[in-house]
């Protein structure tokens, strides 16, 4: 009878479910377990089981940068992190509110890391995220006017809980880029969450953008609800070449 349950389960792709039933049988628990004791197990285990490949999807669907936990940030205080501030972005309560965060600061200062480490700690919590470089995903919508396709991509932007937008304002915008990147904002303002990374400052995101009309337009989305955060100090690139070669 067991081993009919447990194909059952599995044919039913009830995994989570299978795995303790089976192991409660070989453990012999199962003889020590009431009825609501077994069902209760049964039932943690396969919320469990899909919970955590939910996450797994997720996490594979954002295509992180980098594979960045909270955990593994360097809070030292030249470089501009406020650790309370960093934890108070990780519980998701600014994706909740529909909130942006604004990251900028030199080259090799760690806004990717920073920005992806927020990204997966996110998709831990259950939100949708997608994360991209800035120049790649306009060189992709203009790509998707040509085919046709750009609503269906616009349309995937918009439903992510959380957009990461990296390496923002790395070129100019051109007028088609401008115009992708005024359909983004404006499908997600006040829906859904954006964070930017960005090596300018964001009064000199203006000038990146062009045509002040749009610009103003664009910012005025993207500024008005957002948190900021500037990380400061030595690249952080060079200081971990700089400790490689030291040791050799």
């Amino acid at each position: 009878m067991n081993a009919t349950t447990l194909d059952k389960m599995k044919r039913m792709r009830l995994n989570g479910m299978q795995r303790a039933f089976k192991a409660s049988i070989e453990s012999s628990r199962i003889e020590k377990l009431t009825a609501d004791e077994m069902i209760a197990l049964l039932i943690d285990s396969e919320w469990d089981d899909r919970h955590n490949r939910s996450i797994d999807r997720g996490l594979k669907n954002a295509r992180f940068r980098y594979k960045a936990t909270i955990e593994e940030l360097d809070f030292t205080s030249e470089r501009g992190i406020d650790k309370n501030t960093i934890h108070r972005l990780a519980d998701g309560e600014f994706i909740h509110r529909k909130e942006n965060l604004l990251i900028t600061g030199s080259t090799g200062t760690g806004k990717s890391f920073l920005a992806s480490a927020i990204g997966h700690q996110a998709c831990q919590l259950g939100f949708k995220v997608l994360y991209t470089n800035a120049s790649r995903l306009f060189a992709q919508l203009k790509m998707a006017k040509v085919d046709g396709s750009s609503i269906k991509e616009l349309a995937k932007i918009e439903k992510q809980d959380l957009l990461i937008l990296d390496d923002f304002g790395l070129q100019p915008f051109d007028h088609a880029s401008r115009g992708s990147l005024l359909e983004v904002i404006e499908d997600r303002h006040g829906k859904h969450s954006t964070i930017i990374t960005s090596q300018l400052p964001v009064n000199k995101w203006y000038d990146v953008i062009g045509e002040k009309t749009v610009a103003d337009a664009i910012l005025d989305r993207l500024v008005h609800n957002a948190q900021r955060l500037e990380l400061k100090g030595e690249s952080l690139r060079r200081k971990l070449n700089k400790k490689a070669t030291d040791n050799n």
